[in-house]
């Protein structure tokens, strides 16, 4: 009996941990790490995501930084996308952004097919769940929104971020230190 509970533990801990590993980097045939290049290319080969061309695509403030903002629902009435960011630091994807078409898809479904695929979420709160590993983030917001983040290069852009706490948030720090 122990040596089937040993076995048994070690197949779940398998599959858990394959699980997480197989988190996906991307959705559509666009992945993170890919170039702006490619992801435009990527974007004019899946009609879903509503790309319209070099008009969709924008410079962020900071250096090397781009975006690129795609529309799904205009023109495209039977897809499950509607409006879809792709962010881009030093050419290379880091966050996607999807938002769902909330009358043809919901919350519920999605969290469910995400749960048989990469197992239950890291974390959980009202606003959204999380699946995640070394390398990536995956969570399904409300009210219905998909988001893949690169955790390296999204962790270095907050470090490096020009802003500074503020005072107010300094003092509510050091207060809650003091507790």
């Amino acid at each position: 009996m122990k040596r089937i509970i040993c076995i048994a533990s070690v197949v779940f801990l398998c599959a858990f941990l394959f699980a997480k590993e197989n988190i996906p980097s991307g959705y559509g045939g666009i992945q993170l790490g890919m170039s702006v290049d490619t992801v435009k290319q990527k974007l004019k080969e899946n009609s879903d995501f509503g790309y319209h061309g070099d008009k969709d695509v924008s410079l962020l403030p900071g250096e090397n930084r781009v975006l690129i903002e795609t529309d799904a629902e205009s023109g495209y009435s039977f897809g499950f996308l509607e409006r879809c960011w792709f962010q881009f630091y030093n050419d290379k994807l880091y966050v996607i952004t999807i938002n769902i078409n909330k009358e043809k898809m919901d919350h519920y479904s999605i969290f469910n097919s995400l749960c048989k695929k990469y197992g239950n979420p890291d974390s959980v709160s009202p606003e959204k769940s999380v699946w995640a590993n070394e390398n990536i983030s995956m969570s399904l917001e409300r009210p219905l929104t998909l988001k893949y983040i690169d955790i390296k290069t999204f962790t270095e852009l907050q470090n490096n971020s020009l802003v500074k706490p503020s005072g107010k948030e300094i003092t509510r720090e050091m207060f809650l230190d003091s507790l």
